[in-house]
């Protein structure tokens, strides 16, 4: 067997693999919420400004007139006196083996696909994917979704513009989330009707470590394909600040696929995607360099839940 073609044929099952060792691997130090003995007797987790600049992460567990006792994802217990708080913010993410680790704030989607996680009411985001494909999307209610966005190629005579709404189920839960939706794409002087996808997506698993499947149909000129893509997809966050994530995508019934993985740097609100995509047939891989890059940043907006 060549070369080529056990890179080909191995391909698929090592890539499911990886997909349930981000999950499965991580959701030991993950997956779990913060203890009681971390925070309050809510879980919850507060940051705590102070006015010299200080920021400690925990919970009040018990206030006066003039002070409160706060107690740090450590276990410290300190009293502070009220004049030197400035401010206290409930947190969204969790306490992992005694350090507090925020929610990615892009965990609607991929590299580019999207989870199935819903933006909901008031949240948002505006991306730039390779620089020159911009993409703003908004939540209009906690399970429906309004996206869309244009290039910005310079030099070219014409631009493409692109709409994708979703919808997402009302399940009300972190480890299963579904959704659907469509993008619809055409060029603002085309004559043409466009050509755009119309695909259902799950996502399994918790903020930390999940997997996305995903199934759709492309269409153009009104006709839509005789088969379908299948995406497959992993992420698992390994710090408060860093995700790992893998986007792959196979075309059923034929030899193409495109796999990729992809570094994800984050804070409260801007992320930033570093990966590297590989296009795969029954001929091989590229030519001369073997990946092609992928670069995205993203500017989230609203409250993460």
């Amino acid at each position: 067997m060549s070369a080529r073609k056990l890179t080909s044929s191995v391909s698929s099952p090592c890539l499911i693999a990886l997909l349930f060792y981000l999950l499965f691997a991580s959701s030991a130090r993950s997956g779990e919420p913060c203890s009681q003995s971390d925070t309050s007797d809510t879980g919850k987790v507060s940051r705590l400004y102070l006015r010299d600049g200080s920021e400690l992460y925990g919970a009040v567990i018990a206030e006066t007139s003039d002070s409160l006792m706060f107690k740090t994802v450590s276990g410290l217990k300190l009293t502070v006196a009220r004049t030197q708080v400035k401010n206290i913010e409930v947190l969204t993410g969790r306490v992992i083996d005694g350090e507090y680790r925020r929610v990615d704030p892009n965990r609607t989607r991929l590299l580019l696909a999207p989870t199935g996680r819903p933006l909901r009411a008031g949240q948002g985001y505006f991306s730039a994917y390779e620089i020159f494909f911009t993409f703003f999307s908004v939540g209009v209610t906690d399970f429906l979704s309004f996206a869309g966005g244009l290039t910005l190629l310079p030099g070219a005579e014409d631009q493409l513009f692109y709409l994708a709404p979703k919808l997402t189920l009302p399940l009300h839960s972190e480890a299963v989330n579904i959704g659907a939706g469509i993008v619809y794409g055409n060029v603002f002087s085309s004559n043409s009707s466009g050509a755009g996808f119309v695909y259902g997506v799950g996502t399994f698993g918790s903020q930390y470590a999940a997997v996305t499947v995903g199934l759709g149909y492309g269409f153009a000129e009104g006709e839509f394909a005789s088969k379908p893509v299948l995406v497959l997809g992993g992420e698992t966050q390994v710090s408060s600040s860093i995700k790992l994530v893998t986007e792959n995508w196979f075309a059923v019934g034929a030899d193409s696929k495109l796999l990729s993985f992809g570094i994800r740097f984050f804070g409260e609100h801007l992320a930033a995607d570093l990966g590297f995509m590989y296009p795969l047939s029954d001929e091989g891989g590229m030519s001369g360099f073997p990946f092609l890059p992928w670069v995205g940043f993203v500017y989230n907006f609203g409250t993460a839940n």
